[in-house]
């Protein structure tokens, strides 16, 4: 089985976020990027069925030569080998036309992307792929287990849980379910050198309509200063939740 593991690059969310250029532009100084973690639950369980079930696990990202540090701790996770589509991520149309190809040219049977990055949360991707080459989908998956080419996995709806069966090959939007936290993999020395020898390859981008533009971006308005009341003060408690919240 061959599996392709979409990996975003981003901002780890301790970073203090800023924008630049009339705040239309994310400013990237400073900042210290990371696996997007809902590919990083995806990675992990890509490295399970490699454990298990003999599979092959290629990591992909579509972005700059900055971006190869993250492909290589994925990598030193345990990824056999690494593609790096030499692109800016513009938008989510762009980055599926881009992945989709790279999956049309190899042939792999089960992709594994998050079903949203951290930054701009479009949870766009994995559906896009799907429609551009008619692979099976499933978003929000929690849980995936395959035999053969028949494959279980549940998936987080409102108030529960879903259990569907398909077939290969099959693109998801995985989440923290996939595996816990406490099954995440925290790259080794030996791990991370041997990702100093695996493959990293890098593609040119297939030409793609950039279908949507970030304009502006807004922070979210600061925090106000707290209000303190006597606990024998009922009526200004009143008087503030009334007049100033405006909760009752």
């Amino acid at each position: 089985m061959k599996i392709l593991v979409c990996i975003s690059h981003v901002p780890d969310t301790t970073s203090k976020i800023n924008f630049v250029n009339g705040d239309s532009e994310f400013d990237t100084n400073g900042v210290q990027y990371v696996i997007n973690p809902n590919d990083e639950f995806g990675l992990t369980r890509a490295i399970w069925f490699q454990e298990q079930q003999g599979a092959t696990v290629t990591v992909v990202n579509v972005g700059g030569p900055d971006t190869e540090p993250t492909l290589r701790k994925a990598l030193a996770i345990g990824a056999n080998e690494a593609i790096r589509v030499n692109a800016n991520p513009t938008d989510g149309f762009f980055v599926a036309k881009q992945l989709a190809e790279v999956i049309k040219n190899d042939g792999y049977d089960l992709v594994i992307a998050g079903k949203e990055s951290l930054d701009y949360n479009g949870g766009m991707v994995p559906g896009m792929i799907a429609g551009i080459l008619g692979y099976n989908f499933l978003n929000s998956c929690v849980s995936l287990t395959i035999d053969g080419t028949t494959v279980t996995a549940s998936r987080e709806i409102d108030g529960g849980k879903e259990t569907v069966a398909t077939t290969l090959p099959l693109i998801i939007g995985g989440q923290k379910g996939l595996v816990e936290e406490k099954d995440l993999r925290i790259p080794n020395m030996r791990g991370i050198m041997t990702a100093r020898t695996k493959a990293l390859t890098i593609l040119e981008p297939v030409d793609a309509n950039v279908a949507t533009k970030a304009v502006k971006f807004d922070k979210p308005a600061p925090k106000s200063a707290v209000k303190l009341v006597a606990a024998d003060n009922l009526d200004e408690l009143i008087s503030l939740l009334h007049n100033e919240a405006k909760v009752i």
